[in-house]
């Protein structure tokens, strides 16, 4: 304690044996990365490459020293072979015989039938590199004149030469059908994904089909009860304007019912054979479309040429159908300009409306029609997997543009 720590008024000596304990050191950082380095780098293939040579390189310094040098230039070429195991085992098993047979190495031969083995599917060759290591290492020079005799010796020098040609050969055999054994279960479980993959696309077919039965039963009877209701108006009514918008409301209504029906068939069918389809929109089928939105549309198609894409006319129309539809909704009444164009080998459809009349509100008026923006992300991505752009934003004066540029592949 200090002692002006000691001398400042209200302080109280701690007795003994209270201080506070030194802080622990904080514990030392996790060992695993460290770890899975170690196992990596022992792991890679250069050191499983380089690390059997270096030891039978030792193997042969202890063995052939104060030899001749040819003995020394037989083992240096058995190190030296082991090299180019991985590429030629059956050479490299041959050309370290010599220094097994002269100077009675052992690990330069044993990698090499090991490799023979991890490298042949067949156990044939194998069996005969480590025969042939086997044979080597008991008649190995020079020869004993005793060898021949049927002695417990000479037994156990038979089995330990037996043991030491069988026992990298089972090993390599053993690390090959390891080997064969992961890729078959990396097999089996890329297998298993496919057909999890298509358990759950053949759920999500179903699952499409139903809501397609669900969509058109209910859908189908709404727009029906439209139709129904329009078509009385038609014959009821004496005003020729409202008996005009009786009958575009009926052809709209069975319009929509046909383009239900074709949707509904394209989600039923899920790629299989069903009914025929009936031909998509495309641009010759504008003008019937513009003239029968009901609204004031001032059009310019002049798409150039008559051979484009089906999937970009029928890009197209979806926008222009798509325009008219918003302007209907949001803004019935404002004059509206519908403008298909090429321009550089570029299909160019916009559709664009004025700021929309001035409403009465209030209760008893009619509620806004709801929409939820989809139909817009639909054009937007049938443009990008065209290869276009689409655009959708108000205009400076109020109104509303929609700008899709398609291009022919």
């Amino acid at each position: 304690m200090s002692p002006a720590a000691a001398a400042a008024p209200g302080h109280r000596p701690e007795p003994p044996g209270t201080a506070e304990p030194p802080t622990p050191p904080e514990p030392a950082g996790p060992r695993r990365p460290l770890r899975a380095r170690a196992r990596a780098w022992l792991c890679s293939p250069r050191t499983t490459l380089l690390a059997p040579v270096l030891l039978a390189a030792m193997d042969s310094a202890l063995v052939a020293k104060g030899s001749a040098p040819w003995q020394l230039a037989l083992s240096a070429l058995s190190v030296a072979a082991l090299l180019a195991r991985r590429r030629l085992p059956l050479t490299v098993a041959l050309l370290t015989l010599p220094g097994a047979f002269f100077n009675e190495i052992w690990l330069a031969p044993l990698t090499a039938v090991y490799a023979v083995a991890a490298a042949r599917p067949r156990p044939g060759v194998p069996v005969a590199c480590a025969t042939a290591f086997a044979l080597v290492e008991f008649f190995h020079w020079p020869f004993d004149p005793g060898l021949f005799e049927l002695s417990r010796d000479n037994a156990l020098y038979g089995i330990q030469s037996v043991m030491l040609g069988a026992g990298p050969a089972a090993l390599g055999m053993l690390a090959r059908t390891r080997g064969e054994l992961a890729e078959r279960v990396t097999e089996l479980t890329a297998g298993r994904q496919r057909e999890s993959r298509l358990l759950a696309e053949q759920v999500l077919t179903a699952e499409r089909a139903r809501l397609a039965r669900e969509m058109h039963d209910v859908v189908s009877h709404q727009v029906s009860l439209i139709s129904i209701q329009a078509g009385a108006l038609q014959v009821s009514s004496t005003d020729p304007a409202a008996r005009d918008g009786a009958r575009t409301i009926r052809e709209l209504s069975v319009r929509t019912l046909d383009e239900l029906r074709q949707m509904v068939g394209v989600l039923r069918a899920a790629g299989g054979p069903g009914t025929p389809l009936a031909p998509q929109p495309t641009l010759a089928d504008l003008p019937r479309l513009i003239g029968g939105s009901g609204l004031a549309v001032t059009s310019r198609l002049d798409p150039g040429r008559r051979n484009w894409p089906e999937a970009v006319e029928r890009a197209a129309y979806r926008t222009v159908q798509e325009g008219l539809t918003n302007i209907s909704k949001h803004a019935p009444g404002a004059p509206v300009t519908v403008r298909v164009t090429a321009r550089g080998g570029r299909l160019h459809v916009e559709v664009r409306n004025g700021p929309p009349p001035l409403r009465p509100t209030g209760p008893g008026q009619d509620a806004p029609l709801p929409g939820g923006g989809h139909g817009l992300i639909g054009l937007r991505e049938r443009a990008a997997l065209l290869g276009g752009t689409f655009t959708a934003a108000a205009t400076p004066d109020g109104g509303y543009a929609l700008h899709a540029v398609l291009p022919a592949p």
